[in-house]
């Protein structure tokens, strides 16, 4: 067996999007990383629904990791889903969307959403920090937890902070 082609540490920044997991009952504002030496940037949430609810996940964009003024994406991000983690590890192709809303079932999810942040710029100069909400499910029952990952401009052993501007 040889040596991997890329470690992914030093290929991909992992950033938190969530302190561990949290209730979405009365909804869920991820932490914010920059994307200043990614070149492409997806957010991967783990979603525990004890109760069905249509939880919708919009993400953001701003100019800053401790953002004011943080604005909902306009463009199009891809997104693949998983709404059944329990019997599949199969993520499926969604619709390209500024927004996804995840089925009501009873169920572990999965949803990836990947940002390209030549577009976050586009949609603003200044804008070149990611972030997301997550509606209140309204049910303590209800879980998200969630990472970033970064693919870096240069593949280094310790990648740039993502969590300071």
């Amino acid at each position: 067996m040889g040596a991997p082609l890329f470690y992914l540490p030093e290929q991909f920044k992992i950033v938190d999007a969530t302190a561990g997991p949290v209730t979405t009952n009365g909804g869920v504002t991820c932490d914010y990383a920059s994307l200043k030496n990614a070149l492409y940037a997806w957010l991967v949430l783990q979603f525990t629904q004890a109760v069905g609810h249509a939880t919708v996940i919009q993400p953001q964009v701003a100019s800053a990791v401790a953002p004011t003024g943080a604005v909902s994406i306009t463009f199009s991000a891809l997104i693949w889903s998983n709404l059944a983690t329990a019997t599949t590890d199969t993520l499926v192709a969604r619709t390209a969307a500024t927004s996804y809303t995840l089925g009501s079932g009873i169920a572990k999810m999965q949803v990836v959403i990947g940002i390209d942040p030549a577009q976050c710029v586009a949609q603003g100069a200044t804008l070149d920090v990611i972030g997301c909400t997550i509606s209140d499910s309204s049910q303590a029952t209800n879980f998200v937890s969630g990472q970033y990952f970064l693919l870096q401009k240069n593949a280094q052993a310790t990648p740039p902070a993502a969590i300071t501007d």
